[in-house]
């Protein structure tokens, strides 16, 4: 069993930065391949970002690209995201979520734990 609480979402301008962290407690977080996912109002949730048990990561989604990056630090049990250049359209509530797998994933059902989300508001 995991629990992740995720923190640092808010409101922030278009083009500023949030930096999103995920703590991580319960199994042993370096087991775990880490994804944070987003959905917007009336919209699927989708995945951001992604990292591998051994820190390889990718974003999942263009708009993204060059923008946001996925990081982890193992002995803290956190996983972050750093958002920059912050667009109105990344307005969602952002998840964290766990797989017990070695590889990255940008596959919702491929997640074992979820945390409630945070919300992340970006005004015009």
């Amino acid at each position: 069993q995991v629990h992740l609480v995720e923190s640092g979402g808010g409101l922030v301008q278009a083009g500023g930065s949030l930096r999103l962290s995920c703590a991580a407690s319960g199994r042993a977080f370096s087991s775990y391949a880490m994804g944070w996912f987003r959905q917007a109002p009336g919209k699927e949730r989708e995945c951001v970002a992604a990292i591998s048990r051994g820190g390889g990561s990718t974003n999942c989604v263009h708009s993204v690209k060059g923008r946001f990056t996925i990081s982890r630090d193992n002995p803290k049990n956190t996983v972050y995201l750093q958002m920059n250049s912050l667009k109105t359209e990344d307005t969602a509530v952002y998840y964290c979520a766990a797989a017990l797998r070695v590889r990255l994933t940008n596959t919702a059902y491929e997640y074992n734990y979820w945390g409630q989300g945070t919300q992340v508001t970006v005004s015009s």
